[in-house]
């Protein structure tokens, strides 16, 4: 499958298939008139004697240094090789990607001055299926993500690595098995490619569409809990969200009605239930679940236009009168992305710490009315208790872990970069926020459905028999205490493998970023 790029129209669903891997890319025709009268306009300023930032001087805190014009190349060399400072693990091949295709499709919008060839080198990488090795660790988001942009960089002009099933190998054997000759840079083409925000929103949007699936699974067990514990759907009746508005909270408590819809233990004490009001954990869900929704899109909207964008410099403004002209400015500071991060990190770790309340909840008898930590003889066994501990441990983490990273700020090129925005770190802290959220939910799954076994024969609803089902085929049920730490590998799989959102989307609940 080929997906063409049309320059500054990329899709959130054409985002998910580059991640993927397993297409190519091409550059829609029109793109190449304005690369190419964008280029002229940086080789007329290498030919010319004006000082022009980022042709023929130095960078940073160097911009006062001339450079001659028999070193222009060699300038942008230099940069590359002296800006690849990464450290830390290599950059999981989803974030790649989306760094080549993003990086293509900035460089095509025809403001960065670069030739066409440049824009073709990134999309011969990609769809070669090469992966660029590149540190992790090194960008403070601003004055672009210099250090692994650079990284990326260096793979294409053959003198870096490539990341091959796991291995660090030279980029030049790598390049040449592909038929892909190595990139010779021309002025202000080095800069181009690593002045820009494309690591820090490449890892952002891994967030955000890894985010989707978590999401849906936390919905799925937040519901299977509920009717675990026998609590009321009251709670969800359109009537108390409408009379809010938030759009979010409509939609996730719509999601919970049609999940749990048809539920033989719902309606088993639907009359006569000594419970008034169940606990925040179960009651609110709408309200918590909703509004990290309603978080989740106004990121989605920031990292599409971010991915979009033109955050080099400095840029080249070249109509098609032939008039031109280069303008310095800040757009590759990534304050927009480390917001946003920070906001998802934020719904992340509230979506992970009202899951570990209701396993709170499911074991401690007096609230969800279940066996004291869902085991049958308590004392011999521990049943959930330590579990419990494990998803708290988790829970805690991802509050440090949700600081706001936008709010640090470290000066850097001796003061002349004095502000800048830790979007890089920001957006890749939520991985590990995912991941233990991921977990959170998958231990409960186990504890929801075990409560359910405490109701037999009573049903829940079809779609949450389904559920349990699922997690009934790799995860026994623990009558009495066994090794449990497999079980939640398994049930926590179910999340990432898609399985528990695809059924919420097929229930027609919610469709989390559409």
């Amino acid at each position: 499958m080929n997906i063409e790029i049309t320059p500054g129209q990329l899709s959130l669903a054409q985002l998910r298939q580059i991640r993927s891997g397993g297409i190519t890319l091409s550059l829609h025709a029109s793109a190449d008139a304005i690369i190419r009268r964008s280029a002229a306009v940086v080789q007329a300023a290498a030919a010319g004697d004006a000082p022009v930032y980022g042709v023929n001087t130095g960078f940073g805190k160097l911009a006062s240094k001339r450079i001659s014009k028999e070193e222009l190349a060699t300038l942008q060399f230099n940069l590359i090789r002296s800006h690849c400072v990464g450290v830390g693990a290599p950059l999981q091949p989803e974030v790649v990607r989306l760094m080549l295709a993003t990086k293509a499709a900035s460089l095509a919008r025809g403001h960065s001055g670069v030739r066409p060839e440049v824009v073709q080198s990134l999309l011969d990488v990609f769809n070669a299926g090469l992966i660029p090795y590149v540190p992790a660790q090194g960008s403070v988001g601003a004055s672009g993500d210099l250090a692994p942009l650079s990284h990326m960089t260096l793979a294409l002009l053959g003198e870096g690595e490539m990341l091959v099933d796991g291995k660090r190998l030279p980029a030049l054997p790598e390049l040449q098995k592909h038929g892909i000759a190595p990139l010779v840079l021309q002025a202000k083409e080095g800069l181009a490619l690593i002045n820009g925000t494309q690591t820090s929103t490449a890892l952002a949007l891994e967030g955000l569409i890894r985010f989707e699936q978590v999401y849906a699974s936390a919905l799925v067990s937040g519901a299977l809990s509920l009717d675990a514990a026998r609590g009321s759907d009251g709670p969800f009746d359109p009537r108390i969200h409408e009379v809010r508005g938030q759009p979010g909270q409509i939609e996730a408590a719509r999601a919970y009605r049609q999940i749990l819809a048809g539920s033989a233990i719902r309606e088993s004490h639907k009359e006569g239930d000594e419970r008034v009001q169940d606990p925040y954990c179960l009651r609110c869900q709408p309200q918590v679940m909703g509004a990290c929704l309603d978080q989740a899109r106004y990121v989605r909207d920031v990292l599409i236009r971010e991915a979009n964008a033109v955050t080099d410099n400095p840029l080249v403004f070249a109509g098609e009168d032939g008039s031109s002209y280069m303008v310095s400015g800040g757009n590759f500071h990534a304050e927009p992305v480390a917001l946003a991060a920070d906001a998802l990190a934020c719904a992340i770790a509230e979506v992970g710490a009202i899951a570990e309340r209701r396993i709170a909840m499911l074991i401690d008898a007096s609230v969800s009315r279940l066996p004291p930590f869902l085991t049958e003889n308590a004392g011999l066994n521990s049943g959930f208790m330590i579990a419990h501990v494990t998803a708290a441990a988790l829970a805690s983490e991802n509050k440090s872990l949700a600081h706001p990273a936008s709010v640090d700020s470290l000066p850097t090129s001796a003061n002349q970069e004095d502000h800048v925005s830790m979007a890089t770190f920001g957006a890749r802290r939520l991985g590990q926020m995912l991941d233990n959220t991921a977990h959170i939910i998958g231990i409960e799954l186990l504890a929801a459905a075990q409560g359910i076994e405490f109701l037999r024969p009573l049903k829940s609803s079809a779609a949450l028999e389904e559920v349990h089902a699922l997690v009934r085929k790799t995860s026994p049920a623990m009558p009495t205490d066994h090794y449990l730490a497999p079980s939640i590998e398994a049930a926590t799989a179910l999340v990432f493998t898609g399985e528990l959102a695809a059924l919420v989307e097929r229930e027609g609940s919610i469709v989390v970023l559409p």
